[in-house]
């Protein structure tokens, strides 16, 4: 039931602004708003759309509104920084903030002092990096630059700093501008990952530099660390365009045994002819043992080789988590698809999500348990049609569990005929 407005003081405040004259509101205003960055900025907010205003004082008021939701947000944003992070609270607040503030920079027209002035603010949080606001905090620097001087002046106060995060972005202005020297020169001194090979050839492909971009990319193919994804894509690419069907095949290849799994075999495979495939497939079979035995389980089960696929079932264990978690998994589905056919090894998967039987445990872990042993019962009686060994198992687990009402009732709710047995 909702609550009753109290109608009361807001008809007395109205009365109160009724009798007052300009000159009272006016002295209300400069009481509350100077020390009030939050009041200062509705105000404002309130006034601008209502009266009328040169572009100048547009502006001044678009400067206001900016320091006043700096002024709100940065004594919670300097503790923050002090005590490297502070509860949810805090935090969202803000982090709304700041997302405000961003929004008032990219979509109004603040003069350039004040963007400038704000970004000196902003600079030593985002040097800090220990506020766990670094993401936000850039995007207000970000929608402070409104033309090429504003980013390179940007770019040149994060190059100072001097740090990895600092110049990367550093480096991404200076590309963004044009600025071929200062990029390049950035760009050299890190070259490690696949990632930097990738930017450095995108780099040069879009400058016109075709020959130089492809020389950038298989370097990195053969020295660059960690992720090679769009380093492969970019020469994959390169390589169709050009009609290089083997090197387009051997970089997918590469890509797709990269984390070999279900899906990327069956990508891969699909871009294959029957005798590409059949040049590729032993290799990729070879890899498999080497890839997860859930990702093995997929791929055989793919392939129709469901012996091999029941073996590797065996291998794994039933997942011990909250089983809610697990009821749509792949692996459940495709032990559910192998019942008919291997139900005695079906079943030995599903009691191993059994555990022990005879130990207390809560309500919620009783619940996981029934929902296994229905599984169970499923094999027993409509797969492999024993009932009578389904009922001397269940009437030993039952009695078991006589003097555990919470694990009786779970199992009773879940597991059909449980009460008769």
């Amino acid at each position: 039931m909702s609550r009753k407005k109290n109608t009361g003081r807001s008809d007395f405040l109205d009365e109160l602004v009724g009798a007052a004259d300009g000159e009272v509101l006016r002295e209300l205003v400069r009481e509350f708003a100077p020390s009030r960055p939050e009041i200062r900025r509705e105000c404002v907010g309130f006034l601008k759309n209502r009266v009328s205003l040169t572009p100048s004082k547009q502006a001044n008021a678009i400067s206001v509104t900016v320091f006043a939701l700096w002024d709100e947000l940065q004594p919670d944003l300097a503790e923050l920084d002090e005590y490297g992070g502070g509860d949810y609270e805090t935090q969202d607040h803000v982090g709304d903030l700041l997302y405000e503030l961003h929004n008032e920079l990219e979509h109004g027209k603040a003069p350039k002092e004040t963007r400038r002035a704000l970004l000196e603010e902003v600079l030593p949080y985002i040097r800090s990096g220990n506020s766990g606001m670094v993401d936000p905090l850039y995007d207000v620097a970000f929608a402070s630059c409104y033309d090429e001087e504003d980013w390179r002046h940007l770019a040149e106060q994060l190059e100072s700093a001097g740090t990895d995060w600092e110049i990367e972005n550093a480096r991404r202005i200076y590309r963004k501008i044009g600025d071929r020297e200062k990029y390049l020169v950035l760009r050299a001194r890190k070259m490690e990952y696949g990632l930097d090979y990738y930017d450095l050839a995108t780099f040069y492909w879009e400058a016109g530099e075709p020959e130089r971009a492809l020389e950038v990319a298989r370097e990195g193919i053969e020295k660059g660390q960690g992720r090679m994804t769009e380093l492969r894509s970019f020469l994959a690419d390169r390589a169709k365009e050009s009609g290089d069907r083997k090197g387009y095949l051997d970089l997918q290849f590469a890509e797709a045994l990269d984390g070999l799994t279900a899906n990327s075999y069956r990508t891969f495979k699909e871009l294959c002819t029957d005798q590409e495939w059949a040049i590729y497939q032993p290799e990729m079979l070879s890899r498999l043992a080497r890839t997860w035995k859930e990702e093995q389980l997929k791929i055989r089960m793919l392939r129709k080789e469901y012996e091999q696929a029941i073996a590797i079932l065996s291998e794994i264990r039933y997942p011990n988590e909250r089983r809610w978690a697990y009821e749509g998994t792949d692996v459940m589905k495709i032990a559910a698809r192998l019942e008919k056919r291997y139900p005695e090894q079906v079943l030995s998967f599903y009691m191993g999500g059994l555990g022990n039987l005879n130990r207390n445990a809560t309500r919620g872990v009783y619940a996981d348990k029934a929902r296994v042993m229905v599984k169970v019962r499923r094999v027993w009686l409509d797969v492999m049609k024993r009932p009578s060994e389904w009922e001397s198992y269940a009437c030993k687990v039952k009695i078991l569990n006589q003097r555990r009402p919470a694990f009786q009732d779970e199992f009773a709710k879940a597991v059909p005929g449980w009460n008769d047995l």
